[in-house]
């Protein structure tokens, strides 16, 4: 008998097949014992009917409980009123462990428990939604790379420096010497653009930040193209294009995570481009007349950030902050050298910042005293100065974090929810 998985089971209509998965739920009316069974594909409803199975096959049937593994064998048929628009009528049924006491059941559980049993959460078809959801704009985000022909690269993840201030770095003994979780792949990525064109790279990064707000992970994975010869506009319009792809993507490929989610659909259907832009000086101006209380010249606050992007229905561009209150490698301005040639992109209805990246700084000296001015360490940055020295071209990139996306997309309150475990401050376990 052909094990199938359930979300091909419309493949299989009229045949009789074999599925390998957990009960979800259990219902028993008179002679019928109606499971739901999941495989980590999809949900569907197996119909044990007593007179159609062995006395032995409707006694298992009434042993099962919640999560219990089982393999279950029945022809599959067609039924408008399923989930999923199929049923399997079963033949037979093993169990394979029938488990007692699952601690998260159908009632409403406080969050503080949930994340404590995070390792089963994530069975629940809510979590399923949401990090297939991540899968598949992980996958999106790669194939819009990899058709542009980028060429994807993997950075360190233990660093000798800083990438993003020296105030949110996981420190480490390496062998004596004092080493780091890395913040961000871009330097490693600057130098591999020098030597491909255009690359990207994907991966885990760290930030120390004593942060409890709904948008901060301690650890969260960043999707990270640089590119050789491109400015800043450049840049803003390759940011542009990656979301809309990826929105689209994600309304086409996974609409029914979306609807188990209840997402508003009609709120990512709008992003198309082109995104509305405004520069710093002119966001305050807004937030200004809304009586921030962020001063002018500060980088913005989460509800800058919320005020600003609910003025728009897609992702907003703000470009140009002061240099002071960004990162030490970014070009500044001809215009105006005080600011900074960078952008953040802010996703709407209040999800925050999901992209930022700038046009880098490309010539030595300006770099070397940028260095110093932050009062990083030197031998570090040797390396990184070195590209300045060998070829060195106007060149731009930008982070986008994963985690950010998704509970943007899917609608989530909080991105504890977005990865399978997160790490958040004083929580790191499971």
């Amino acid at each position: 008998m052909p094990h199938v998985y359930i979300e091909d089971i419309a493949k299989y209509e009229g045949q009789e097949v074999t599925l390998k998965g957990w009960v979800y739920n259990r219902t028993d009316k008179g002679r019928l014992r109606f499971v739901i069974v999941r495989d980590g594909s999809g949900l569907i409803q197996a119909v044990v009917f007593q007179k159609a199975v062995s006395p032995e096959v409707f006694a298992a049937a009434d042993t099962l409980t919640q999560e219990s593994s089982i393999m279950v064998t029945g022809k599959v048929r067609a039924d408008q009123r399923a989930p999923g628009g199929y049923e399997l009528d079963v033949t037979d049924l093993q169990v394979i462990q029938q488990t007692q006491g699952y601690p998260i059941t159908p009632k409403e559980h406080g969050t503080a428990f949930l994340m404590e049993n995070r390792h089963l959460w994530i069975r629940s078809s809510r979590q399923n939604a949401a990090l297939r959801i991540r899968s598949e704009i992980i996958k999106a985000c790669r194939d819009f790379f990899d058709d542009r022909g980028f060429v994807l690269v993997d950075t360190p993840i233990i660093t000798p420096a800083a990438c993003e201030g020296t105030t949110t770095l996981f420190e480490l003994d390496y062998f004596g010497e004092k080493a780091f979780l890395t913040q961000s792949g871009q330097l490693y990525n600057e130098a591999d653009c020098m030597a491909f064109g255009k690359v990207y790279c994907f991966g885990p990064t760290f930030r120390a930040e004593k942060s409890k707000t709904r948008r901060h992970l301690m650890e969260f994975w960043m999707i990270e193209p640089e590119v050789a010869f491109a400015e800043l506009d450049d840049i803003m319009a390759l940011a542009e294009d990656l979301i809309t792809y990826v929105v689209a993507r994600v309304l086409d490929k996974r609409a029914e995570e979306l609807k188990r989610l209840e997402r508003n659909t009609s709120l990512l259907e709008k992003i198309r481009p082109p995104f509305p832009r405004i520069s710093y000086h002119e966001a305050f101006d807004i937030l200004e007349k809304e009586g921030t209380q962020t001063p002018r010249g500060a980088d913005l606050g989460a509800p800058d950030e919320t005020l600003l992007s609910s003025r728009y229905d897609l992702p907003l561009m703000v470009h140009r902050y002061p240099k002071d209150v960004k990162a030490f490698y970014m070009q500044p301005d001809p215009e105006n050298p005080e600011l900074a040639l960078c952008v953040d992109v802010l996703a709407p209805e209040g999800y925050g910042e999901i992209i930022g990246g700038s046009q880098r700084i490309h010539d030595y000296d300006l770099l070397l005293n940028r260095i110093k001015e932050h009062n990083l360490p030197l031998e570090a940055f040797q390396w990184y100065l070195d590209l300045r020295k060998y070829g060195t071209v106007p060149h731009s990139g930008f982070g986008m974090g994963i985690e950010r996306v998704v509970a943007w997309i899917c609608g989530l309150e909080h991105v504890r929810e977005t990865i399978p475990f997160p790490r958040m401050l004083y929580k790191i376990y499971p």
